[in-house]
């Protein structure tokens, strides 16, 4: 199912994890650099932290990581939950999740013995047993050792249906850039004069077997401002890259340019796009050979399926009489739209409480995963007899529900062709993925997670907070056993708010073993900003508005402790990315309201955000700073431009990381490092590796969580 408007979607976005497992840094977009090397000015004196791999910086960033670390690592429980993390990372009880592609189920994993991963693949028919045998395509950890570089795995773009040669994507340190490097899978050996790209932000796809369409680094001017392919060029096997023809052109103030090739025998299309910005895109179809403008609204998502065509809405579409809703999902005759005729099918259609999750094809229906109050539910629609029919899904409820096609288009004759893969998971359940079939409520289980901690006791609630204006924001609330609201519990507030991604329940083992079992409430706010009640509670907290995101998570954190289920002295909050924004914004807003921050792979200073890395891509969320009236309204948030000396502000630990290309760790060295002049004692930790998400391999990750666990403790805890 080619999803022809967000291809490049999950590289540029602010990413919300969940918490406890992020940390960030950068390196220049366009060249692989160290970033800027900037001076001090009168405004900033810190812009010299900005120079990613500078001596100073990173002799500053040492100092900062020792002094931080001695004060966590100090905490008694310290290593026995980093212990304890590294343990549940390395299992191999955990569910290995995989993509298909022809007569093989792909999988990459990491364990205690591969802790770079291995890229492997078995059958169904293996997968379905208890202990599966794999066959190893790639071990990366022997990988990284023969090339001496510290590899960490971006994906594989393998060319069907026989799926033999593959476009590897390797990353240094996890940052966004990769290598690009041709792989057999018969002969499990790289192809020597393959397609083969140095570092850059690439985005490359198949026209054929003999032929690519990649955006690259080609030198100056090849990329946008915001350091992402502003060129497409056709690419011919064993001809120089200096010599493939240029076949689409973006804007150098655009996002970024790419290329979707649907090859589904009959339904064979190319598609050219140019990302004006995050969320408004023009799509050029090949017909012919002549590029022909596809006519829909900017911000919609269009998905060509077969011979009909999907689209998701994100601004209401008036035609004629009828007013297509936000947040819709339509359906219609894809030769017919080409045509210029507009009749449409609405296979969804929002409500107040209402919106679409998400949208997977098999060869004949459209599965729909949708969220009810930001509780999951699946829905399919058939084309049946020339209506559409739809079916409710009778699925596990409330938590969080995902569907995955197994339908490979490419085959022939697909024995998978109504087959897909069904996720759910809630607070305190494992999480569990079972293949289902189309028309039928059967499913069979394929694997579960075990528990990693006794859920006995443990309660989960929904809740809902009124906002500064009224608007009710919902909050999950998940309880320790035994708890009761006295106002004493150590609590974490978690949030995102932003680029209308949904907070919905998750398992974490982490916070099963070092959070519930030990008292601690943990609190997950869906506050505007996000997706949870489709495009429309995202887009009224963007922009101008963004301030009603930090007022809803404050409204939440007041609610708490109107109810008592804690007090300020032991209330916490956490983000990370655009989540850092959020928790740097309210902590300096509201800091009467929390003991204590934690702060992750922050945006910060918004003056300068669009400057730095893909800063540029998030105007479309935030504004730009340049133009007098929109920085009038980031200035008023900004947590760099506002914090003041003399500020009682609640305890806070900055992380990020070294090789985050995305959020430039400029931004939480610099907060870091003015609060430190102006008398305040934040903490910081940036770790030398680990790209977006903060860590490059299952230790890091382990290390980092101890650390963010412990300083919660430290000051929440109600210990005397």
């Amino acid at each position: 199912m080619p999803r022809v408007l967000t291809s490049l979607l999950p590289a540029l976005l602010l990413a919300a994890t969940t918490p406890l497992t992020m940390a960030a840094t950068p390196t220049d977009s366009s060249t692989g650099a160290a970033g800027p090397t900037s001076t001090a000015t009168a405004d900033d004196p810190y812009l010299w932290l900005e120079d990613v791999q500078g001596d100073k910086a990173l002799a500053w960033v040492r100092e900062r990581n020792a002094q931080s670390r001695a004060l966590l690592q100090a905490f008694p429980r310290f290593g026995t939950m980093r212990d304890t993390f590294r343990a549940i990372l390395d299992s191999r009880e955990k569910i290995p999740y995989v993509s298909r592609r022809g007569g093989h189920l792909y999988n990459f994993w990491r364990d205690a013995g591969n802790q770079r991963g291995l890229w492997r693949r078995t059958t169904l028919d293996e997968y379905r047993k208890p202990n599966p045998a794999w066959e190893t395509l790639i071990d990366l950890d022997a990988l990284a050792k023969a090339d001496n570089e510290n590899w960490v795995w971006s994906g594989a773009d393998c060319f069907g249906p026989d799926y033999n040669r593959c476009l590897l994507k390797l990353s240094r340190g996890g940052a966004d850039a990769v290598v690009v490097r041709e792989f057999d899978i018969a002969k499990k050996a790289f192809v020597a004069g393959g397609f083969t790209l140095p570092e850059a932000k690439t985005q490359i796809e198949w026209q054929d077997a003999d032929t690519v369409y990649v955006g690259t680094d080609f030198g100056p001017g090849s990329m946008t401002d915001s350091g992402y392919p502003r060129i497409i060029k056709r690419w011919k096997r064993g001809t120089p890259l200096a010599e493939a023809s240029t076949v689409f052109e973006a804007q150098p103030k655009d996002v970024y340019a790419y290329a979707s090739v649907d090859r589904t025998p009959g339904f064979e299309r190319t598609v050219f796009g140019r990302a004006s910005d995050f969320y408004n895109t023009e799509l050029t179809l090949l017909e012919g050979g002549k590029p022909v403008r596809l006519e829909r609204p900017s911000d919609s998502d269009f998905t060509f399926w077969r011979d009909q065509l999907l689209i998701q809405l994100r601004s209401d579409w008036k035609l004629g009489d009828v007013t297509w809703k936000s947040g819709s999902l339509l359906v219609t005759d894809a030769k017919a739209y080409l045509a210029g005729e507009r009749r449409f099918t609405a296979l969804f259609t929002p409500t107040a409480t209402r919106s679409l999750g998400g949208i997977s094809t098999t060869h004949g229906t459209v599965v729909l995963t949708v969220l009810d109050n930001v509780a999951g539910r699946l829905e399919e629609w058939r084309h049946v007899d020339k209506r559409w029919q739809r079916r409710e899904v009778k699925a596990p409820f409330p938590g969080t529900l995902g569907a995955s096609s197994l339908h490979d288009p490419l085959l022939k004759d697909d024995a998978l062709a109504e087959s897909y893969l069904v996720t759910y998971t809630d607070f305190v359940t494992p999480d569990s993925l079972m293949l289902a079939r189309t028309g039928s409520d059967e499913r069979t289980l394929l694997k579960a997670r075990p528990a990693f901690f006794d859920a006995k006791g443990i309660k989960v609630e929904q809740r809902f907070a009124t906002s500064k204006d009224g608007t009710k924001v919902p909050y999950f609330i998940v309880w320790p056993p035994g708890a009761k609201a006295d106002g004493r519990n150590p609590t974490l507030l978690y949030g995102y708010g932003g680029f209308e991604v949904s907070q919905q329940p998750w398992y974490s083992a982490g916070f099963g073993t070092a959070w519930y079992t030990q008292g601690g409430v943990l609190v997950v706010a869906n506050i505007r900003g996000g997706g949870e009640y489709g495009p429309a509670w995202h887009q009224a907290a963007t922009k101008a508005n963004k301030q009603k995101s930090y007022d809803d998570f404050a409204a939440v954190a007041e609610d708490l402790i109107a109810q008592k289920v804690t007090s300020a002295q032991h209330l916490g909050i956490e983000g990370g990315s655009n989540g850092g924004l959020l928790v740097g914004a309210v902590m300096l807003q509201r800091p009467e309201l929390f003991k204590a921050v934690v702060c992750q792979v922050p945006l910060l200073d918004m003056r300068r955000y669009h400057k730095l890395l893909a800063g540029a891509s998030w105007m479309a969320e935030y504004g730009d700073p340049d133009k007098a009236d929109e920085w009038a309204w980031l200035s008023k948030y900004s947590p760099y431009q506002n914090v003041r000396p003399g500020m009682k502000l609640p305890k806070v630990l900055f992380t990020t990381s070294t090789r985050d290309d995305r959020v430039h760790p400029g931004h939480a060295r610099k907060m870091a490092a003015r609060m430190l002049e102006q008398g305040h004692a934040p903490l910081y930790y940036e770790n030398i590796e680990g790209g977006h998400g903060g860590a490059a391999d299952n230790a890091q990750r382990a290390d980092l969580m101890a650390l963010e666990f412990s300083f919660l403790w430290q000051q929440l805890s109600t210990a005397p």
